[in-house]
């Protein structure tokens, strides 16, 4: 069975009692866990396994793997304590939905944006697209619509569409249905205040860089 990937089921949990099921050198797979790993743009989360910090933690199928310290002493059927750095997560989940929201009303507004790239850390967002002229322009209607969808702190699903391959996707009901697999806040108005900033990586692309207004 893979690991049971608690961060779904409720992402404001910060810690777990788990079972080491693997060990291959500095790499270590648990019965369960409350630790994301990098996916889609979105990065991992920061804290420990058995007090010993997390290096990375990378996605094998539908496994997760964690790199620990060399030297880390796990074996398989160990139990272990797994905890995540909570104003880390939160930052991250907000910083996301923030780009989700971003990348949405884009979409939305102009069908004809393609995006290229999209990365969340616990500084900033970031979405890139195709486009040919200054995103900067969106920037009025993207700050209205957003503090507009954070006042009405509308609920946003967050479930499976396919349990066996584990895809999942947000809905706030009206607005839109998102195929994502990431963290995501209980409503909108978790997002909070933000900031907007425009980059250009290259001809013919804009990106978006979003930050948290109460930094």
């Amino acid at each position: 069975m893979p690991v049971e990937k608690l961060f779904w089921q409720d992402p404001y949990a910060t810690r777990t009692d788990a079972v080491v099921t693997s060990v291959d050198g500095d790499i270590v797979t648990l019965d369960r866990t409350v630790a994301f790993a990098f996916s889609g743009g979105q990065a991992s989360d920061e804290g420990t396994i058995a007090g010993l910090p997390i290096l990375e933690a990378r996605h094998s199928n539908l496994e997760i793997e964690y790199v620990l310290p060399k030297c880390h002493g796990l074996e398989p059927g160990m139990e272990v304590e797994v905890v995540i750095d909570w104003p880390t997560r939160q930052r991250l989940m907000r910083l996301h939905f923030a780009a989700e929201l971003v990348l949405e009303l884009i979409t939305q507004s102009h069908p004809e944006a393609d995006k290229i790239g999209a990365n969340i850390t616990r500084d900033k967002a970031r979405v890139d697209f195709r486009w040919e002229a200054n995103i900067a322009q969106t920037f009025p209607f993207l700050e209205r619509e957003i503090e507009r969808w954070v006042q009405a702190d509308r609920p946003i699903t967050s479930t499976f569409s396919d349990t066996a391959t584990q895809t999942r996707y947000w809905e706030i009901e009206g607005f839109a249905r998102v195929a994502c697999g990431g963290t995501h806040p209980r409503s909108t108005g978790e997002v909070g205040r933000i900031r907007l900033k425009r980059m250009n990586p290259g001809r013919g692309k804009e990106r978006i860089e979003i930050f948290l207004a109460d930094d």
